[in-house]
């Protein structure tokens, strides 16, 4: 036991800074400002949008939904479909058919 605890220490040792070197690293961190991307973008359409914007922002950027191909609504019910089933997207039930709407209606075709 000795032995190990003695190995140990010697590794130890090796790998990790003196307590003095590690205290000056420590103090010469300093903050700074990072600039993330836009992430607040909401779908726009007001309250139509809501049930989007309350169950989809989760996981998506507006930008990224608005890019998407144009596609059928059925196509697209069957995405949100996935989404829940699949994904397991903690989406209200009582949301599904606006959300759906919403696609079809700003990302959809015949």
């Amino acid at each position: 036991m000795l032995k190990s605890r003695f190995i140990a220490g010697v590794l130890l040792a090796l790998v990790l800074p003196s307590a003095p070197a590690l205290a000056q690293d420590l103090a010469a961190l300093k903050s700074v400002s990072v600039e993330l991307p836009d992430g607040d973008k909401i779908f726009p359409g007001g309250d139509t949008a809501d049930p989007i914007n309350n169950n989809c922002l989760a996981c998506h950027s507006a930008e990224m939904v608005l890019s998407q191909p144009s596609f059928p609504k059925a196509t697209w019910a069957a995405e949100v479909q996935k989404m829940i089933t699949a994904y397991k997207a903690p989406i209200d039930p009582a949301d599904v058919a606006p959300i759906v709407a919403y696609l079809a209606k700003t990302k959809g075709r015949d």
